[in-house]
């Protein structure tokens, strides 16, 4: 069912950066701080089981705006160069070693689809402000005429790199605020328009750095006191990355209190947005999705990081489970919890069949809408309802009572029992009881990403690491190292 408005809904698309769904007031965290957020979910339906479709950053934010999975677009990993030409930058912005890795700007996403140009293709005005990384970040791309973006991936809060202007320049303020004064410079310049608006605001909280200097001190303060008993301390997975081995005793503290705080700040900066969403009347006729690109680990399993924080590369839940809101704009569905199993890849085909727009590669897609959720049913009907994930080399297949977990070529694969170990604390793969379990998972898992899967970019033949993409993947990279690491 469409939308019956005259006018289209506008879209408001709020993303965090590196947020599990443990990290927000009204998941059950007693400790964070929340509290426009929660009002999203007191407004709207909270989904308890929502899933990213790469444990990290660039990839999974590919999979959000054009439904594909990575062996389909090719990003995956953690854009590292391609951001921007490393050769137009001024002097001063040269002697930045966090752009050393640059060099010339490459579309990532050249030729796939979003959901953005079918929205611009039906009179939409889409904006986009905040964390782009997906590739040539100076220009606009997928449909977007207002373009206010950071450079590459992550900054530094309070020198962050910005594009202005069509050049790379050095930001003077707390970054979180940057974005959300776009947003509402945004809204500013929609709010008389004839047609409806599409806003996608990507923050970067609460991604690191998380030391006291990176935060404002008066919502660092607010949690000087705290416990941190809403998250785990236990001892150091095995795999752990090297760099995220300091962050015990006080480094661990430190962490926590600067992951909070980049937490809270978002939400002071969502309240901003939904308040200028009600001052000029646009609220009425507005859908509000928040979500994050990833879940993340500050300490759950012993890894502080995402899918990247361990290596070999990891599918925890933690680490794939991402929060996810949508506050509809009658309000008709209040303080809803939705235990369905969905993911970003669901996001396209939902957002277009609610807007009434015709999906022309819905065939190629593998995500379905819930559009029925959003009428009111409880289940979006499916039956046997299957998550999949990858990251590179590392392929997750995913029920409701079990999760596998294929590492190409040699391994080591995982098995959990997701009834009776929901911590996924012990690795059942190779123990007798579970052979036919295993079998029938690897079994769907290769039918499912042989059918999607573009040969071209499949991520199982490329070596990512988690260090960062480099070039365009598969033999569009032309023989170039295409993987750092």
């Amino acid at each position: 069912m469409s939308v019956k408005n005259s006018k289209k809904p506008n879209i408001v698309f709020i993303l965090s950066d590196d947020q599990g769904p443990w990290a927000m007031g009204c998941s059950g965290n007693k400790e964070l701080i929340t509290p426009n957020i929660d009002r999203l979910a007191e407004e709207g339906i909270r989904f308890n089981n929502f899933f990213c479709v790469s444990p990290v950053c660039s990839p999974a934010r590919a999979s959000i705006l054009t439904g594909r999975i990575p062996s389909q677009h090719g990003v995956h990993d953690w854009i590292r160069s391609g951001n921007i030409d490393y050769d137009s930058l001024s002097d001063e912005m040269k002697q930045f070693g966090s752009l050393k890795d640059e060099s010339k700007p490459i579309d990532y996403l050249k030729g796939q689809l979003a959901y953005t140009e079918i929205l611009a293709q039906n009179s939409y005005k889409c904006g986009m402000v905040g964390k782009w990384h997906l590739g040539n970040s100076v220009v606009r791309q997928k449909g977007f005429e207002y373009w206010s973006v950071l450079a590459k991936g992550g900054c530094k809060y309070f020198q962050p790199e910005l594009i202005r202007n069509d050049k790379v320049v050095l930001g003077n303020k707390y970054v979180t605020d940057l974005i959300t004064e776009d947003a509402v410079k945004f809204l500013d310049q929609s709010r008389d328009e004839d047609r409806p608006f599409y806003l996608s605001v990507h923050y970067t909280a609460p991604h690191a750095p998380w030391s006291k200097d990176d935060h404002p001190e008066e919502i660092w303060n607010l949690y000087k006191d705290c416990e941190f008993a809403s998250v785990p301390n236990v001892p150091m997975h095995p795999w752990i990355i090297e760099g995220a081995k300091r962050f015990k005793g006080d480094k661990r503290r430190e962490a926590l209190q600067g992951y909070f705080a980049a937490i809270t700040a978002m939400d002071r900066g969502i309240g901003r947005i939904i308040q200028k969403l009600e001052q000029t009347g646009l609220r009425e006729n507005t859908v509000i999705i928040f979500t994050s690109d990833n879940g993340m680990n500050m300490g759950h399993h012993g890894i502080f990081g995402k899918g990247n924080g361990t290596f070999p590369l990891n599918m925890y839940d933690t680490s794939v489970k991402v929060p996810m809101l949508i506050s509809l704009p009658d309000l008709s569905i209040k303080n809803e919890v939705c235990e369905e199993m969905l993911s970003h890849y669901d996001i396209m085909p939902t957002l277009l069949e609610y807007l009434g727009f015709e999906n022309p590669v819905k065939e190629k897609l593998p995500g379905q809408s819930f559009m029925p959720i959003l009428k009111g049913v409880k289940k979006a009907g499916r039956e046997d309802v299957v998550i999949f994930d990858e990251y590179g080399p590392v392929r997750m297949i995913r029920t409701k009572e079990w999760k596998y977990v294929h590492r190409y070529p040699y391994g080591p694969h995982e098995l959990y029992d997701l009834i009776n170990d929901p911590d996924e604390s012990k690795n059942l793969i190779g123990e007798d009881s579970c052979r036919q379990i295993t079998l029938d998972l690897k079994g769907r898992l290769e039918a499912w990403f042989i059918k999607y899967a573009d040969p071209a970019f499949d991520g199982s033949k490329e070596g990512v690491k988690g260090k960062g993409q480099l070039n365009l993947a598969g033999p569009a990279g032309k023989g170039n190292k295409n993987f750092y690491g």
